[in-house]
């Protein structure tokens, strides 16, 4: 009994002391003394490497700068498809000189080839219809013409003699009735054969009306448009160079299917027969650069390198970063121009890289 008893008041004990505790740790609040390991970490510096961090821009004496990208002449040239379809072949390289309307990429275009084919065609037959109307008969054709009239004048006027000794001879009583009847109807029939004739051979002769050319220059006329819009349909499978440039990039593969407007372009190209870099300058600094002014630009890939040039274009609009350099401390929110140096020796260079861009003060 007394055993049980101890051991009652030790747990009573304990739990009087954790729920003090518990109280004490509300009460005091949160310690706000600094640990002596944090003095040490707070008072450590790291002092900035230069060109080799890409988020600081080292100040220059005299120089604005800011950060920047390498591109082509007149930027990137993204060339997409006009229409949805699947790609049959890609005839260009990456890093392939290609001239203005070079063919780059062929999608699937076996129906629109046959219609152009069909359509081809009945232009074709349409022309042909048209020339004859225009030019008439041949030559060779006509002859003919006039030579079957003049046939069928000789049997007019044979059947027309044939019938005048029948008639004198039924007067003496030499020819029946029925003789002299027969022979008036054959020089009739023979008489009206030879007007027929000579009917055809004056039309021969004549050409065809202004009705029938009319007619066929306007069939003509619908073939030659149902044969341009097959060509057009067919040529837009067909994508081709818009400048002339280098492939710097091709984003699809054979066989892979392309929608306008669903993403990547098809290919990438630009001029990259003169470098430029674009510089994003900050607000605060735009009056103090123009063009003309000497600039350079560094890179972490040539650390020893200083790619000399002059600004040639100046923003004529202040707008959002173009480069970040993924700082989590980088301003967003700073309102840049956007200033282009065109560079002298941009040998190593490729579009794409990120660098710092120098631009001499006024």
């Amino acid at each position: 009994m007394k055993r049980t008893s101890w051991g009652l008041y030790v747990s009573a004990a304990v739990l009087v002391g954790m729920i003090a505790l518990i109280v004490r740790g509300l009460t005091a609040g949160p310690s706000t003394e600094p640990r002596e390991q944090d003095r040490v970490t707070a008072q450590r510096t790291t002092k900035p490497t230069g060109a080799s961090d890409e988020r600081v821009i080292v100040a220059r004496d005299g120089y604005v700068g800011g950060n920047a990208i390498v591109e082509p002449r007149d930027r990137e040239t993204k060339v997409a498809a006009p229409v949805p379809g699947r790609i049959a072949a890609i005839v260009v390289r990456e890093g392939e000189k290609v001239a203005r309307g070079t063919l780059l990429v062929q999608l699937e275009n076996g129906p629109e080839q046959a219609a152009l084919h069909a359509a081809e065609g009945d232009f074709a037959a349409a022309k042909d219809d048209y020339e004859k109307a225009t030019h008439g008969q041949r030559r060779e054709d006509i002859d003919a013409s006039l030579r079957d009239a003049d046939a069928a004048q000789a049997r007019a006027e044979m059947s027309e003699e044939a019938f005048r000794r029948i008639q004198q001879a039924a007067k003496g009583g030499a020819a029946t009735p029925d003789e002299l009847d027969k022979a008036q109807r054959q020089a009739e029939t023979d008489r009206r054969s030879f007007e027929a004739a000579q009917a055809r051979g004056r039309a021969m002769v004549a050409g065809s009306r202004f009705e029938d050319i009319a007619s066929a220059h306007a069939r003509m006329q619908a073939a030659e448009a149902r044969r341009d819009e097959a060509r057009v349909n067919l040529e837009r499978l067909a994508v081709r160079a818009p400048i002339d440039g280098e492939v710097l990039q091709i984003k699809y593969r054979v066989g892979e299917y392309v929608t306008p407007g669903g993403g990547d372009p098809l290919v990438i190209i630009g001029d990259t027969s003169v470098l430029r870099v674009r510089v994003d300058v900050d607000e605060r600094d735009i009056g103090r650069i123009a063009v003309g002014s000497p600039a350079f630009a560094v890179a972490d890939a040539f650390p020893d390198k200083k790619f000399t040039g002059k600004v040639v274009e100046i923003g004529r609009r202040m707008g959002r970063k173009n480069v970040r350099t993924d700082d989590p401390t980088e301003r967003i929110d700073t309102k840049i121009l956007e200033t282009v140096i065109q560079l002298d020796d941009p040998k190593g260079l490729v579009p794409g890289l990120r660098v710092t861009g120098y631009i001499k003060t006024l």
